[in-house]
């Protein structure tokens, strides 16, 4: 048997209806502490009347009477209620829920409650807590249960909570809608304060595991105690202030919230952007105008509001002398207009409560003068009668709706497909509740409003929508919600629709969006760094390496340039890398164009000056073809280097190598062939026996076979592995160095290495001859050419390799006009001197040997010297 009966509160209407709905509201908002000695157990008295909770309680006999007048839903039955007051606590919704099933004297159910009519379902019951400790009660005897503001995720579990059904969304959709609000304003460090119970526990753990899948951050996570504690509650406030999270969500309920609002006027907490859950976002116990500036800015969700005809006028129909029992009329009464209703055992609405903000117990009295009955509605301002606001409210509605709906369903047999075959039709009012479940299963109703709700398999709703409010200051000195966006949600998708032109109010010293980072964005040009130990959104700022950018604010890695781009001095950008190459407009590509063709002039000139005294003697000795053959490929060398400026192709790179083998090869055969007769002229000037000229013929057709065999080792090198214009980016980062890739080195080695055997042939030969008696000097002016020639690509060698880029092709030009110059001056400036300057000189006597009376000191040459040493008719070696 029970022990004692439960303290219980509330409103019953069962008489000539064939069903019961019972109903849970937290009419009043704690439970008084008792200190009880007695072993035996005493169901507390509950305190602190909650006009919200009256309201909805309220609302439920409304839409039941109006249920039972529509002849379109259970035509044949009306629904009577049983209602209790939870009083916000777990302990008095589970009294509550052992009377639905025992009813007051007996222990164990019977689905029968103290009405004597059949109990097909609960409406309730408040807090998600609250309907979670009511769940795992009525769940153990399916009775179904219709949640009207239980937004818990856990609810949704069909295991431990087979037969809880709601009307209002579950807190997993809240916490996505969240989190897509704070990546909306770019938040990336979040705090979150949440109520000691189920709906704060869950809705924060869902709200954390949301911000961690979308690589946010939280910057703390504390809850607010259900039971007064100064220590917990000054860790919370010491967490916001030390913090520097500018935002914060507060998961939690009104009435739970109502202790920390006093803490943070007592701290002075300001500055501060606070993200509301639907439990909050609209109460009138938070939204106070003396709370506005800790408070003020708030933007949350809320559940859309509507307006429910009639209520308006159901909720104004209300006085203690209708219903001289009723006890929460007039109590209702007495804390509405502050007075005590005459010869009424209705207590005094005392605080028994702890104060916000110390230790000690402290006694609120409210005033003892007597109600008059005169008192007035419509002077009152306080939630009960306030309908403009009408969202958890019209939840309430939609849960009896649901109720209802499935009833009406039972009472068509109006089964799913899938329950057809297993499930028999039941019968009213001889069913089971278990038998009603099947029928709450995809469950579809239109409201009075146009609003379709629809329950999928785990009895939450499917698809609908959140207001999303902002807390401004109205003219007349009241806080006002003010709507700025909507949030869209369906089983499958989400949009967040926030218009641009939204008119937000934060609550920020400059009145602009808020910052709440832990590290500012990084700048474009540095990248993220870990810190080891912190939450990803706590970074540091490394500049991005050379060759890397970050040309977005926050990246986490620094992006690498192309090959043919660099980063910037700030690193924010690709840049086209600086390209560098001799360039014909720089000063020194130009100094050297005018050197290539002033070369090329002289030596022209010098060809000029040997076609007009072409028929001289000293032109004609030692083959003149030859020397106009030398002052050919002078042109073609001196010219060639022009090829290695400007920027590089594919056919400037095969052609200038190319081009300069072969006109040193031209070169370099025909002085040979020229050494050679002097190495022959040296043999008989120093021989004791005759000895044969070398016939001009022969010289040319040295010429001829030095050039087919270079022509012949230049086209296997273009056609077997040419050189091409290739980018180098090795050497300097910053720069493309535009230069030709040579290809085939042992082309390249085998061509200029032949020039190479040619000019050492030249050189041993001459340097031979170099002691003949010429009186141009011949020999001794080649010899010293060929020094000249070795000397410098001897010395371009250690400085080509040496040096880089452009200047790597400006030391190859320096050698070839240097050595060019070189041959060009030894071998053909003396002449053209005696030529132009001395052309007494230049006769046959001189040339030939026979030196006049009035000049002895003219020495022989060497064509004298033959024709001496040969006193018959022997040719000399200086032929024409």
């Amino acid at each position: 048997m029970l022990l004692r009966k439960f303290n219980l509160t509330g409103y019953v209407e069962a008489e000539n209806h064939s069903m019961v709905i019972g109903g849970l509201f937290p009419i009043h908002t704690r439970t008084i502490p008792t200190n009880n000695s007695d072993e035996k157990p005493v169901s507390a008295m509950c305190e602190g009347f909650n006009f919200r909770g009256f309201r909805w309680m309220k609302t439920m006999i409304h839409t039941i009477k109006e249920i039972n007048e529509r002849k379109d839903i259970l035509p044949n039955h009306t629904l009577g209620y049983q209602i209790f007051d939870t009083c916000f606590s777990v302990s008095k919704a589970m009294e509550n829920s052992l009377a639905f099933l025992t009813g007051q004297e007996e222990n164990k159910p019977n689905f029968r409650n103290s009405t004597g009519k059949y109990l097909v379902g609960i409406i309730g019951s408040g807090g998600s807590s609250l309907s979670v400790a009511a769940a795992r009660i009525l769940g153990l005897y399916y009775i179904p249960q219709v949640g009207y503001t239980s937004s818990c995720a856990i609810l949704s579990d069909k295991f431990q909570f087979p037969t809880f059904y709601r009307s209002i969304p579950s807190d997993k959709i809240q916490s996505e809608a969240m989190v897509n609000l704070i990546i909306h304003f770019g938040w990336v460090w979040v705090g979150a304060i949440a109520a000691d119970d189920d709906y704060g526990k869950y809705g924060a753990k869902s709200f954390r595991e949301k911000m961690e899948t979308a690589n946010l951050c939280v910057a703390f996570s504390e809850t607010i105690p259900k039971v007064y504690s100064y220590e917990k509650m000054q860790k919370a406030i010491k967490a916001i202030k030390s913090s520097t999270a500018k935002v914060i969500v507060l998961f939690t309920t009104d009435i739970d919230l109502s202790p920390f609002v006093l803490e943070v006027i007592h701290h002075n907490i300001t500055n501060r952007t606070w993200i509301a859950s639907e439990a909050w976002i609209t109460s009138a116990l938070i939204a106070k105008p003396e709370y506005f500036p800790y408070f003020g800015g708030t933007i949350g969700f809320a559940i859309p509001r509507s307006v429910i005809p009639g209520l308006k006028e159901f909720l104004y129909d209300i006085h203690p002398s209708k219903a001289p029992n009723d006890t929460l009329t007039i109590e209702f009464w007495q804390t509405a207009f502050n007075c005590t209703w005459p010869n009424s055992s209705v207590p005094y609405n005392v605080d028994h409560r702890v104060n916000m903000t110390g230790k000690e117990d402290r006694l609120y009295d409210m005033s003892d003068q007597l109600c008059t009955g005169e008192e007035k509605l419509e002077d009152l301002k306080n939630t009960y009668l306030d309908t403009s606001q009408l969202r958890i409210t019209n939840n309430v509605k939609q849960a009896v709706y649901l109720m209802a709906y499935a009833l009406d369903r039972l009472s068509t047999c109006d089964l799913l497909e899938e329950y057809r075959n297993s499930t028999a039709c039941s019968h009213i009012p001889d069913f089971e509740p278990r038998e009603l479940m099947p029928y709450f299963k995809k469950l579809k109703l239109t409201t009075h409003d146009g609003t379709e709700i629809e329950l999928d398999n785990n009895g939450d709703v499917e698809s609908g929508y959140y207001d999303i409010l902002n807390w401004h200051m109205g003219n007349a000195g009241e806080i006002t919600f003010v709507k700025v966006g909507e949030y869209k949600f369906t089983s499958s998708k989400y949009e967040l629709v926030l218009p641009k032109n939204s008119s937000l109010f934060w609550n920020t010293e400059s009145s602009r969006l808020p910052d709440s980072v832990c590290t500012k964005l990084c700048a474009p040009g540095t990248r993220k760094g870990i810190r080891q130990g912190q939450p990803i959104c706590c970074f540091d700022c490394i500049p991005c390496a050379d060759g890397y950018v970050s040309e977005k604010p926050g990246q986490r890695e620094c992006d690498a340039c192309s090959e043919d781009d660099w980063s910037n001095a700030e690193k924010n950008k690709c840049v086209p890398k600086l390209v560098e190459f001799l360039a014909y407009e720089e000063a020194l590509g130009f100094t050297l164009v005018i050197l290539s063709i002033f070369g090329a002039l002289v030596v022209l000139a010098v060809t000029v000056v040997y076609v007009i005294h072409r028929y001289t003697p000293l032109v004609k000795a030692n083959d003149r073809e030859l020397s106009f053959l030398i002052q050919t490929s002078l042109v073609i060398t001196v010219l060639s280097s022009m090829l290695f400026i400007g920027k590089p192709c594919n056919w400037s790179c095969m052609a200038r190598q190319v081009t300069l083998a072969l006109g040193f090869c031209l070169c370099l055969s025909s002085i040979l062939g020229k050494t050679i007769s002097l190495f022959f002229a040296y043999r008989i000037s120093v021989s004791k026996t005759r000895l044969v000229s070398m016939s001009p013929v022969f010289r040319k057709l040295i010429v001829l076979f030095c050039v087919v065999g270079e022509i012949s080792v230049c086209v296997a090198y273009l056609v077997v592995d040419p050189p091409s214009m290739f980018k180098n980016i090795e050497i300097q980062n910053v720069k493309i160095i535009f230069e030709c890739n040579e290809g085939s080195i042992e082309f390249l080695c085998s061509i200029f290495g032949f020039d190479v055997l040619l000019a050492l042939l030249c050189f041993l030969t001459t340097f031979v001859a170099r002691q003949l008696p010429d009186n141009y000097y011949e020999g001794k002016c080649i010899t010293f050419g060929m020094l000249v020639f070795f000397i410098v690509w001897i010395s371009f060698v250690p400085a080509y390799l040496s040096t880089k880029g452009k200047f790597k092709v400006a030391v190859e030009i320096f050698a070839i006009l240097a050595s060019s110059y070189g041959l060009f001056g030894c071998l053909f400036l003396p002449k053209c001197f005696i030529i132009l300057l001395r052309p007494k000189r230049n006769t046959e006597e001189t040339v030939g040997g026979r030196v006049p009376t009035v000049d002895r000191s003219i020495q022989l040459t060497s064509a004298s010297v033959s024709s001496e040493l040969n006193s018959t008719t022997v040719s000399t070696v200086l032929d024409e």
